[in-house]
């Protein structure tokens, strides 16, 4: 952070951009000036922080600025030096929140303005809050339900919206696994850099096409065949791409079970092993990210053996290996809520392009989940999109994503649901609901712990 935070440092009061983030002439440039450096570093801090710097906080990096110009023989350099070590502070790098008394509710403590600001902000562009909001944060506008509201919708009306969009559905979907993919060349000769850059975009382009450009259904996001499609992609899914560079959109045929995001490699690579497919941990996956489901953790004496063997031409496809694991009394019943849902995904391999036979042997793609049965991708994103957990799932993290805390209130999620539904479960009405609930904005009541308690000699 520290050497970021001085590459950043030197290009703002660099020769070239020094003017713009300046508004004033030192006395000498060769020397420290006070006044000229807090004319420059207070318009920064009140962006960096979030808030107005303190005065104490003002004389700080005033101080620092003052101390470096003079060994340094330069104002500008210790402009410099003090902005590097405002780019490390705490207050930068990390959402300080604070609250104040609520007056509707004596003894409850609600976020206070600022802090307010900065959540809408975090929470439906993905960024610090821009100068608009940061006004609205001053003036004590954002403690009013009614200012909030107006604030909160012309935010999710906003372009802006869509980097929002995409950050939630990137820690969802949990796109850090992305930064570890990697996969066996001499097994997957169609996954390179190219196509590994690739499926993540590919994944955030149908999220944000079907929610925001078509204003389409949550729901079916598990059924849609839109998609964007890239030139090492067709590679991959074996169709035509007219672009040499770049996105285009496309749209898959039906009959080739590319429902929704499940039907992409993005998908489909990510919970796969590097070398072989795993319908247990694409089943895993269904069930906790996108249902909200917890599957408990294998015990860590089981024997992966009989799975992990894929070239044994006696147990030739994943069916009839998994049913030969789950034999085991110990894993049958984490088996039994993974296993069915992902086998009706075999027919694509561990970065998710089509096959229709494993070691020669036709591949079973028959699935089932919570009593329902189903063939393929298709099948299972039509249940998917039927299933009241993918729509409930959704919007409590959105709660979890605003407050960072998870939603334990149980009425809480289910009124946010029920909006979410009368609203036809569009992302822009949850996002729009979360924002203007008051308690999103609610500090949970806090317990001292008992004090200590001397032990005897």
């Amino acid at each position: 952070f520290d050497a970021i935070g001085r590459v950043i440092a030197a290009q703002v009061f660099g020769e070239a951009r020094r003017a713009d983030f300046t508004p004033c002439q030192p006395q000498d440039a060769a020397k420290a000036d006070a006044a000229c450096a807090r004319a420059a570093l207070a318009p920064l801090g009140r962006y960096l922080f979030r808030r107005p710097m303190t005065t104490s906080e003002e004389a700080f990096y005033v101080r620092i600025a003052s101390d470096a110009a003079a060994p340094t023989g330069s104002f500008y350099k210790g402009l410099e030096l003090a902005l590097a070590a405002m780019l490390v502070s705490p207050k930068f790098l990390y959402v300080i929140e604070t609250g104040q008394a609520d007056p509707a509710h004596p003894g409850a403590i609600v976020l206070d303005s600022q802090s307010r600001a900065s959540r809408l902000s975090f929470m439906l562009w993905n960024s610090a809050p821009n100068e608009n909001l940061l006004r609205a944060a001053e003036s004590g506008k954002l403690m009013n339900d009614a200012a909030l509201a107006s604030t909160a919708q012309a935010m999710v009306a906003s372009p802006r919206f869509e980097q929002g969009v995409r950050a939630f559905f990137a820690d969802m979907l949990l796109f850090e696994k992305f930064d570890e993919l990697a996969k066996d060349p001499l097994i997957f000769p169609y996954f390179n850099q190219d196509v590994a850059q690739a499926l993540p975009e590919q994944l955030l382009r149908t999220i944000t096409g079907h929610l925001l450009t078509r204003n389409g259904d949550y729901r079916e996001l598990f059924t849609t065949r839109q998609t964007y499609m890239t030139r090492a992609l067709g590679a991959l899914y074996h169709v035509p791409v007219t672009k040499s560079r770049g996105w285009e959109p496309y749209e898959f045929a039906e009959g080739q079970d590319r429902s929704g995001l499940l039907g992409q490699a993005g998908f489909l690579a990510l919970y796969s092993h590097s070398g072989r497919s795993s319908p247990t941990l694409r089943g895993r996956a269904i069930r906790e990210v996108l249902m909200c489901q917890e599957v408990p953790n294998p015990p860590g004496n089981v024997n992966f053996t009989a799975v992990q063997d894929t070239a044994n031409k006696a147990m030739p496809t994943a069916r009839v290996r998994l049913d030969a694991h789950s034999t085991d009394p110990v894993c049958a019943g984490c088996h039994k809520i993974t296993d069915p849902i992902g086998l009706s995904l075999e027919r694509f391999d561990g970065i998710g392009a089509f096959r229709a036979s494993e070691n020669d042997a036709p591949i079973d793609n028959a699935g089932g989940m919570d009593g329902a049965t189903f063939t393929g991708g298709d099948g299972l994103g039509k249940t998917l999109a039927e299933s009241a957990d993918t729509t409930m799932c959704v919007a409590s993290r959105a709660l979890e994503y605003a407050t960072g805390r998870p939603a334990e209130n149980a009425d809480t999620v289910e009124a946010l649901l029920g909006r979410f539904e009368s609203g036809g479960y569009r992302i822009r009405q949850l996002f729009l609901d979360v924002a203007t609930m008051p308690e999103a904005y609610a500090v949970p009541a806090y317990a001292a712990p008992a004090p200590a308690v001397a032990l005897g000699k």
